[in-house]
């Protein structure tokens, strides 16, 4: 489960973001032997220095930016054409350029600037929304949301790999987890607040809002210091390429929470169908502001997971690292599937609502035990390209899991897509433990090294 990006997260997205999410880093006891006390844990330590309060300002404003467009181009599918499939298929406008251009992504971030290659992205990330504000046919908005997808793909792993260069090591992971308190907690207002503008002034006022927050970002971005990768620059080969998946597949305990994120995210995912949802609640079709009633539940639909998760994040934040990682990270994905079965089967907003928010709080626990595994585990030469199959992992998921809902939901219905999904997920869990004995068996996060012998 994810955020939809990190430019735009972490994917983050959103739950984009959610891949730049982490754990808090907690103080490691003293030893009996003599050794003086650790230093108290602070949960406000990543705040103390500069470039990362530079960074997690331009990440708010992405994260608005992307944030805006998505609940645009999801509400503006559904009005003009009513079709759940349709409203799916931007699932696959978003994925398309993931799945084929992730591997060279990784590459360029682990080979130039990010910081420049961060702001060659963001400028076209500003031009997608601000046409569509102006010209957003059916064609126009499929259209650029593969143009914004292809740069979203180029600056994920660029602003994943950035971040361990501007905060030193042993407040990384309170970092991390900041970024994903930050990311939900934009996600959550950016969502809510289309509701509004929608209802208010109209789709297209929301893509221009998204184009403004993104220009704002590219200026910030500008003042970030030039990180360049440690290491040669190697030429591109499938062996650089490759080299991310490689380190991944020979890791199990980074390989197998990505596949319990993929599988489950694409069961249990149901963005696409919240205008759907949105409107049964809202009443009856003919009654007197049914239109404007609709579009204020889509935001506050939308935004309900992400109120849940920037609750989560915030008091992870200020906790120490979990002492069984693993055995919580497969009861949080169990609780996501839960949780996202019984909103399903509500017909109460208040009850809808809040089975969203439940699932942001899982689906944190999640981000931050994965992402700790993912960035803790790498070096930073190959943080880019690992960056990149992370990506591949969270996003494809997060569109392809959109895909999945607008096809069963065509074929069997809103209710008992996301039903059937949900449940699947809670199976999913309880395979996933039975295959994969090290993840049951991962105890605390601030143990974990990167691994120099994959470097």
């Amino acid at each position: 489960m994810s955020s939809p990006e990190l430019n735009n997260p972490p994917s983050a997205e959103g739950r984009e973001s959610e891949v730049l999410a982490g754990a808090t880093a907690g103080a490691i006891p003293a030893a009996d032997n003599g050794a003086p006390e650790p230093a108290p844990h602070d949960p406000y330590a990543a705040f103390r220095v500069p470039a990362y309060r530079l960074y997690v300002t331009s990440f708010v404003l992405a994260i608005i930016g992307s944030q805006t467009l998505a609940a645009a181009a999801i509400f503006d599918v559904d009005a003009k054409t009513g079709s759940p499939l349709m409203v799916g298929m931007i699932g696959l406008a978003n994925a398309i350029p993931l799945l084929t251009l992730a591997m060279p992504a990784g590459h360029i971030a682990d080979s130039f600037s990010r910081k420049r290659v961060l702001i060659v992205t963001q400028a076209v990330l500003v031009a997608c929304p601000l046409l569509l504000s102006f010209w957003h046919t059916l064609p126009a908005v499929f259209s650029m949301l593969v143009v914004n997808a292809v740069a979203l793909t180029f600056g994920r792993p660029a602003r994943a790999s950035i971040l361990p260069n501007l905060v030193p090591k042993s407040i990384f992971t309170n970092a991390v987890t900041w970024n994903s308190s930050f990311f939900e907690l934009a996600t959550s207002i950016a969502q809510a607040m289309s509701g509004f503008i929608i209802a208010g002034l109209g789709v297209q006022r929301v893509y221009l809002v998204s184009a403004v927050a993104m220009g704002l970002c590219m200026v910030l971005t500008c003042f970030l210091p030039d990180v360049r990768p440690a290491g040669r620059r190697e030429p591109m080969s499938w062996r650089t390429l490759s080299a991310g998946v490689k380190f991944v597949a020979s890791r199990k305990l980074v390989l197998a929470p990505m596949l319990l994120d993929l599988i489950a995210v694409i069961l249990s995912g149901a963005t696409v169908l919240m205008p759907t949802f949105a409107g049964m609640l809202a009443g009856d079709p003919a009654s007197p502001g049914y239109a404007d009633r609709k579009a204020i539940l889509f935001g506050w639909l939308l935004a309900a997971p992400s109120i849940g998760a920037v609750t989560m994040a915030i008091v992870q934040a200020h906790l120490p690292p979990f002492r069984r990682a693993g055995r919580v990270l497969l009861l949080a994905v169990a609780g996501y599937g839960m949780a996202t079965l019984v909103f399903g089967l509500s017909r109460d907003f208040w009850l809808s609502f809040f089975m969203l928010a439940m699932t942001g709080v899982f689906d944190n626990v999640s981000v931050v035990i994965r992402h700790t595994l993912v960035q803790l585990s790498t070096p930073d030469s190959m943080r880019g390209r690992v960056s990149a199959v992370n990506q591949i992992f969270i996003i494809s998921s997060n569109e392809m899991g959109k895909v999945e809902s607008g096809v069963a939901a065509w074929l069997i219905g809103p209710v008992l897509a996301v039903v059937s999904g949900g449940a699947a997920t809670v199976g999913l869990a309880a395979v996933i433990a039975r295959k994969f004995p090290e993840l049951r068996r991962l105890g605390s996060l601030r143990d974990i090294k990167p691994d120099e012998d994959h470097a």
